[in-house]
């Protein structure tokens, strides 16, 4: 049973989020803050958590940079009521997996719970399937409709990085520091990768690389 953690202040949509989690076989912890929750995380295994941003003490946003800095890769679902672009901005640049805007719907939480629990699975497998499109990651190996082709290896972990968050930008920097590993590679670089890794999945149907201009790039579906 998947273990999940909700952390929210307001005790009343606490209990609601996890009754509603609990009804769907979920083994759910509450936490009424970021400090709770990471207390809590030091002797529970969790497979995902939901958050508030405006906590009492450490934001939403700071618990989740402070995960990701210690290399935590448990997934995050942000619940909140900031609704600025902006503010997704942020949740997202600091390492959210996914993000809503109260007031929710339930059903809608409950499936991209889901969805998030099965992006990890597949990424702890080291194998990604997005459609009838599969990624394998030891292998560094496309396989879709057209047929199986190995990629290089930073075409294949930009591919596989954007895919793992499919309609999620990601800023030339963030892709830079991830695949390279901050090295002294510069955008052209990434722009060459990107638009040889275009010429490779052009037959392919199930997703395309959008350049967002003055920010970066996403993995769309088409």
């Amino acid at each position: 049973m998947f273990k999940l953690l909700v952390i929210e202040d307001n005790l009343d949509l606490q209990e609601l989020f996890i009754k509603t989690l609990q009804k769907n076989n979920y083994h759910t912890f509450g936490a009424e803050s970021a400090e709770q929750a990471l207390k809590l995380l030091e002797t529970e295994y969790i497979d995902l958590i939901i958050t508030d941003v405006m906590l009492p003490g450490m934001s939403g946003f700071e618990l989740i940079h402070t995960l990701r800095e210690s290399q935590s890769n448990i997934p995050v679902l942000v619940i909140t009521a900031k609704s600025d672009i902006a503010d997704k901005q942020i949740g997202f640049t600091f390492g959210a997996d996914d993000y809503m805007v109260k007031p929710i719907d339930l059903k809608e939480m409950l499936l991209r719970v889901s969805a998030l629990l099965r992006r990890a699975k597949s990424v702890s497998d080291r194998k990604l399937t997005f459609g009838n499109t599969v990624l394998e990651y030891d292998i560094w190996t496309l396989t879709d409709e057209n047929g199986t082709q190995v990629l290089p290896q930073k075409e294949f972990q930009l591919l596989y990085k954007m895919l793992s968050y499919p309609g999620q930008i990601f800023t030339r920097q963030q892709l830079l520091d991830d695949i390279w590993g901050g090295t002294q590679e510069d955008s052209h670089t990434l722009d060459v990768h990107i638009s040889r890794l275009r010429e490779k999945i052009k037959a392919n149907t199930d997703f395309e690389i959008v350049t967002i201009r003055g920010l970066g790039y996403r993995a769309v579906k088409k």
